[in-house]
């Protein structure tokens, strides 16, 4: 699979970025580390996670996915041929969201130790606390990068305007800056994001690497009615999908994907890299057949007349 530059990171990245929240959740440490190596061997190199996956699963504390992925990558020997993304600051069973200098400075060092390596690719800061200053998380950031812990960092989940000011403190300081945003952002969800967030993105150049890039599984297909949901553990999140706007993206999603030969997820992946500054959709899988279809979007070319229907069906 041909890489391509993430932004201004200039890592080199394969465009599919595999979401390790399945790991420790749906998958155990076997299958997770079968669903590597097909990743892998796929050509893609690309992994994203965060410090409190899977937090949500009876028994576990979060940190389960990083875990996993250490011992993978350390079983393998590959930590220098992939890019790894994670982050901090969410909120778990032990304690609210937190993107204090002291929570950072201390979750960095549990990440890398799980993680079994000294250094992450991209750090992200996963949500905002409400109650931190920017300044406080920019200059955390800072000298993790300076130290060489954090190679690129990132944000998600954070308010226009805390990204706008997070932005312009980094660039009065001189410090680094977000060089990526995570949004929820798919076919289905498309308004906050091209609304509040795409002006954002340009004017600061950043990269884009959408979460929920197939709607919790709504824009595979396979859910198609109320008795459908029960398919996958995560089934529960496409119920706010069966409706008549939703039922026509899948519609449209069919034909294009019909044209294309190939599956409705992989079109829906496909229409996001169409879109500005997307580089690499997060995408989950639990079996090496879900993966193949994931991993053939970025070979997919959309004409104009495919970007037309999946664009009206899609409209808000």
């Amino acid at each position: 699979m041909k890489k391509v530059t993430l932004g201004t990171t200039g890592l080199q990245v394969a465009p599919i970025n595999f979401g390790g929240n399945v790991f420790g959740w749906t998958l155990n440490e076997k299958g997770s580390f079968d669903i590597l190596d097909a990743f892998v061997a796929a050509g893609f190199n690309f992994i994203d996670t965060a410090d409190t996956y899977s937090f949500w699963v009876p028994g576990n504390t979060g940190g389960e996915s990083e875990a996993i992925i250490g011992k993978w990558m350390k079983h393998r020997g590959n930590r220098q041929d992939m890019v790894i993304a994670t982050k901090v600051g969410f909120q778990n069973n032990e304690r609210p969201a937190d993107i204090s200098k002291e929570n950072i400075t201390k979750t960095v060092e549990e990440s890398l130790l799980r993680l079994q390596t000294d250094y992450i690719d991209l750090y992200y800061t996963h949500i905002d606390d409400g109650k931190t200053p920017v300044e406080e998380t920019m200059e955390a950031h800072a000298k993790l990068v300076k130290e060489g812990k954090v190679r690129h960092i990132g944000a998600s989940n954070l308010s226009a305007e805390n990204l706008v000011s997070s932005m312009e403190y980094s660039k009065k300081q001189g410090i680094p800056a977000y060089e990526v945003y995570q949004p929820h952002y798919n076919l289905i969800e498309r308004s906050e994001f091209e609304t509040k967030y795409a002006p954002l993105i340009g004017q600061y150049n950043l990269s884009v690497l959408p979460y929920y890039s197939l709607a919790s599984g709504f824009l595979t297909g396979k859910y198609r009615s109320a008795d459908d949901l029960g398919k996958s553990p995560r089934g529960g999140g496409a119920t706010q999908y069966l409706n008549e706007k939703g039922f026509g993206i899948l519609s449209a999603l069919d034909k294009v994907s019909a044209k294309h030969d190939t599956k409705p997820a992989t079109i829906a992946l496909a229409w996001l890299l169409n879109q500005p500054n997307v580089i690499a959709p997060i995408v989950s899988a639990t079996s090496k057949e879900q993966l193949a279809v994931l991993t053939q979007a970025p070979n997919i070319v959309l004409d104009g007349d495919d970007l037309e229907i999946l664009d009206k069906a899609s409209a808000f």
